[in-house]
């Protein structure tokens, strides 16, 4: 599991062909999700369940998160998550989630500023 105050660099490794069942989403979350490792957590868990894609602390308090993957990957990151704060519990929200297109050839998931 990730490790908080600790950043993890990763080599790039080539891009593997996408699952038949990929999807993409757009994610929004709010509540208590900056200043708490939400960002970290987030990173270490998507790449836990090798998912590709961001997430991004927002000006208005929220962050905003893609994330690619298979189908039961996805699904997977939101109970992980919720298991991550399980002894540390916070209060947010999904607030926007949609299916966007997939971007082929992303390899990672990564923090951004």
């Amino acid at each position: 599991m990730f490790r908080f105050g600790r950043r993890q660099e990763r080599a790039t490794a080539p891009a593997s062909p996408l699952p038949d069942d990929a999807r993409r989403l757009h994610l929004r979350f709010v509540g208590q999700v900056q200043g708490v490792g939400f960002r970290w957590t987030s990173m270490g868990v998507a790449r836990d369940l090798g998912l590709t894609g961001w997430v991004k602390n927002e000006l208005d308090g929220s962050v905003t998160a893609e994330i690619q993957g298979s189908a039961a990957h996805v699904g997977a990151f939101f109970s992980q998550m919720l298991e991550a704060y399980r002894h540390h519990p916070i209060h947010y929200t999904v607030e926007e989630r949609e299916d966007i297109p997939l971007v082929e050839g992303e390899t990672d998931f990564e923090v951004r500023y």
